[in-house]
């Protein structure tokens, strides 16, 4: 029988996702059994997150401070927006080093089915951020879900009537991928987003 403390525990760790009971158990017993320093640091830095970070006011990124460090610097291209659907695609995009513009963050994807519409991915910020900002070119950079797909497409004709460029990730073929080896919508995708081949 489990004492309350520890099925509490145990009970914390499944709200992550992917965690079922069997993986939130481990964890807690690993904690409780061979590092307890670590736990107790983890639920230091946990508390301190839950309090202490909120969203930047301009892009809706993830900071502890009124605007991000992105949004704050100077070197950053303005004139570039990328829209994508959360903070860790803003952080795999970073992790490239190839894009030097800004961001706009949705935190979601329209989706009617959960109740997910545009007033809830701040798509009346994002309208007001590009009147403010004037961008030359959006770059759609959603998922490339059905969700992710319409979401483009609904923010592409907010847009259709503004001077601003609008462009949309290319999806299709990874690199080092073989053909034979991809789904046919993937392969469909590749082949309407081709481009010019440069000798």
């Amino acid at each position: 029988m489990q004492s309350p403390l520890i099925k509490k525990l145990i009970d914390a760790f499944t709200c992550l996702p992917g965690v079922g009971p069997k993986s939130a158990q481990r964890m807690a017993y690993h904690l409780l059994e061979r590092n307890r320093e670590g736990g107790e640091h983890l639920s230091e830095s946990l508390l301190k997150a839950m309090q202490g970070v909120k969203h930047c006011q301009r892009c809706r990124d993830f900071t502890e401070n009124e605007q991000c460090s992105i949004c704050l610097s100077q070197a950053r291209d303005s004139s570039l927006l990328c829209i994508v659907e959360s903070p860790a695609d803003v952080y795999a995009i970073e992790s490239t080093g190839g894009y030097k513009g800004k961001y706009f963050i949705l935190m979601g994807h329209l989706s009617p089915l959960d109740g997910i519409g545009p007033s809830d991915l701040g798509l009346d910020i994002l309208k007001s951020l590009v009147e403010q900002e004037q961008p030359t070119e959006i770059i759609l950079a959603t998922n490339s879900t059905v969700e992710g797909e319409a979401t483009a497409h609904f923010i592409a004709e907010m847009f259709k009537h503004q001077p601003v460029s609008l462009s949309r990730i290319a999806s299709g073929v990874p690199l080092g991928g073989e053909l034979e080896y991809l789904d046919g919508g993937t392969l469909m995708h590749s082949f309407s987003g081709r481009l010019p081949y440069k000798l």
